[in-house]
């Protein structure tokens, strides 16, 4: 099985390859493919177009503005469900995208329970061990994993409505899907925060799909050791001296 699925992620890596570009320069070094880039924007769209439409079936009174973008309530009801099945398709690719750098480790155990420091900013650099993913990215992948099974199967319930599965299913239903959007939702405020502000240099990498070495070794000094052969606290220290050598 986990060989038909690299299978298939390796060819649809090379085909979207050929497709699109990836810019890498001097200093830089490659963190997404074209593929994984397509598959991260895709469900980003999905999740917000299923987001909006939500708003103005869930909440009217608050979000009746989002609604005219979508042709009316009516439309924005019916428009809701494939919006969702869109976004399920296209993380469920992510997931076999991503599904070997994404497993949990004892690295990830320790990043977790030195999260307070690390979010704090008293660590220069993350912990050495560190890999393509930290435990938070982790832990927010399986949480969407988790939401995504809760959004499929309440939306089906929803979708088909009370004659199909009574009316105790769908109540339950409405309930479990909105704690699952909420949830999700303030993951990926936190997503967007970490993306831009949080850690400079981020988005590029689902731009062009490079990072700078300097990012690399900041932020995942694992995986810069990994791809570059080189201790990542000696070259920190080694373009420190070369900044300092510069400004004199």
């Amino acid at each position: 099985m986990s060989s038909a699925v690299e299978r298939f992620d390796d060819k649809a890596r090379d085909a979207f390859d050929r497709i699109g570009q990836n810019e890498v320069y001097v200093g830089e070094l490659q963190r997404h493919r074209v593929y994984t880039r397509f598959l991260h924007w895709m469900v980003a769209l999905f999740f917000f177009l299923a987001l909006f439409t939500g708003f103005g079936i869930y909440l009217p009174w608050l979000f009746r503005w989002f609604t005219p973008i979508f042709g009316g309530g009516a439309r924005a009801r019916e428009l809701h469900p494939w919006f969702g099945v869109g976004f399920v398709t296209f993380f469920s690719l992510q997931v076999l995208n991503w599904i070997d750098p994404m497993k949990w480790t004892d690295a990830d155990s320790r990043w977790m329970r030195n999260l307070r420091k690390i979010a704090g900013g008293k660590e220069k650099l993350e912990p050495p061990d560190t890999g393509f993913f930290n435990g938070g990215q982790k832990a927010q992948f399986w949480e969407i994993v988790v939401g995504s099974v809760v959004f499929l199967i309440t939306g089906i319930i929803l979708w088909m409505g009370a004659r199909t599965f009574g009316r105790w299913a769908v109540a339950v239903s409405y309930v479990l899907h909105d704690i699952s959007a909420v949830i999700m939702l303030g993951g990926i405020f936190i997503h967007i925060y970490l993306s831009t502000i949080g850690e400079p240099g981020t988005f590029q990498a689902m731009i062009r799909g490079a990072v700078s070495e300097a990012w690399a070794w900041t932020f995942h000094p694992a995986w810069y050791r990994e791809v570059t052969g080189r201790d990542p606290v000696q070259a920190c220290e080694e373009a420190r001296r070369r900044s300092e050598v510069a400004r004199k």
